[in-house]
């Protein structure tokens, strides 16, 4: 097992100050309230990369020699390690080769191409992209610069942790995102090292629980896809294992629909963007709140790099589900006028139309009637009940459907 000590955390703070933003840990009293504990957000979002990604790729590529620098180094990545190291790399003047899946999203592509690296696209999978990277280093004699199962990069990462304690000293569980496990490993180095009483909590996508799988010596069995893709890795580190298994308390798993409501949630109470995984210890924190109660609590929003598309996805799911987007059916008499009585009950309610479609031939409804189906935006559940007493007053028989 390597071995990282609390020691290794602070020299890569040291090392790493002033080229990577020292982010902000804000008490957020509306999470609080919602949470029932004391809720710390540390903003990793507002890295310039908008991850912690590139504090730990930063501290690795100030370990290399002159003739490693010359040479070059390469990385596989989902997106958030492989802009940490383009923007670094170039400002070191080390050139970077980053092997990325085909299905990543867009913009963590084109940002990387953008800060500077040279990209290959291959595989379905970082473990895919983790091969061909390999080949490269062989082929054309570069470092390797893993995105977490390395000392130096685990090191880097921990200074997330350092800066959460230095500002909130008291802070009694830490809920961090993992994916391989470099990010949960420096962290909870650093902070049971200063802390010892302070109890670490990871998160994982429940389609990719492959820590927790490898904790409890079971068969790693991971799913295809989920929107927390920057934790979505099917093999955790043989570095980081270890280190978790000794500090860590527990892995919390989330669905999808509850990493879909945290990024919304912090959206729209925190005004902040933040992807999948950076959403996923939020996620976890509502999901146990046993574990939680009357605490107080760190949460590293761990970056926000979302593609646009998967946001706009996301809100219109979440407005649905909160009830504030709704598919009402509206069963009518089929005479001329009836429609208008209808939106006219509608207006008078306070909801606005967004689609209408008057279905003739498809409709579950006696032949002198139809059924219209209403798109409408709503103040929430509440609204939307009196929306269909209202419209059952004026003798119309209407459902929202499942949300």
């Amino acid at each position: 097992m390597a071995e990282i000590s609390l020691a290794d955390v602070r020299s890569a703070a040291d090392k790493i100050r002033g080229s990577v933003e020292r982010t902000p840990c804000l008490h957020s009293r509306t999470l609080s309230a919602i949470a029932g504990c004391e809720v710390h957000l540390k903003f990793e979002n507002l890295q310039f990369t908008a991850a912690f990604k590139e504090r730990g790729a930063l501290h690795k590529l100030l370990s290399l020699t002159r003739e490693e620098r010359a040479a070059g180094v390469v990385a596989m990545s989902a997106g958030n390690h492989a802009q940490g190291l383009a923007v670094h790399a170039r400002r070191l003047g080390i050139h970077a080769v980053v092997v990325m899946p085909r299905f990543t999203p867009t913009v963590k592509v084109e940002q990387t191409l953008a800060l500077g690296a040279e990209i290959e696209l291959i595989g379905d999978s970082v473990e895919e992209a983790r091969a061909r990277a390999l080949e490269i280093q062989r082929e054309r004699n570069l470092v390797f610069v893993h995105p977490f199962d390395d000392p130096l990069v685990i090191a880097g990462q921990g200074t997330v942790a350092l800066e959460m304690l230095e500002e909130v000293p008291d802070l009694q569980s830490l809920v961090i995102p993992v994916g391989g496990g470099g990010l949960i490993s420096g962290c909870a180095t650093a902070a049971r090292a200063l802390a010892p009483a302070l109890e670490v909590f990871g998160v994982q996508a429940a389609r990719f629980p492959s820590m927790k799988q490898a904790l409890a010596g079971q068969p790693i069995r991971c799913g295809n896809s989920t929107l927390a893709g920057g934790i979505a890795v099917k093999a955790p580190g043989s570095v980081t294992l270890p280190i978790v298994k000794k500090l860590v308390r527990e892995i919390l798993l989330v669905e999808e629909d509850q990493i879909g409501a945290a990024i919304l949630l912090l959206l729209e109470i925190e005004k902040t963007v933040v992807e999948g995984a950076g959403a996923a210890a939020l996620a976890a924190l509502l999901a146990n709140p046993s574990h939680f109660a009357n605490k107080r609590v760190g949460l590293v929003i761990s970056g926000g790099n979302i593609d646009m598309l998967a946001l706009s996805h996301v809100i219109e799911r979440g407005l649905v589900r909160t009830s504030r987007l709704a598919r009402l059916l509206v069963r009518m008499r089929d005479v001329p006028g009836e429609l208008a009585v209808i939106s006219g009950v509608l207006a008078a309610s306070g909801a606005n139309v967004v689609e209408v479609l008057h279905e003739r031939a498809f409709a579950r409804a006696p032949s002198s009637e139809v059924e219209v189906a209403f798109v409408i935006e709503t103040r929430g559940g509440d609204h939307l009940r009196d929306i269909v007493a209202r419209l059952a007053a004026s003798g119309h028989e209407s459902r929202a459907e499942p949300r």
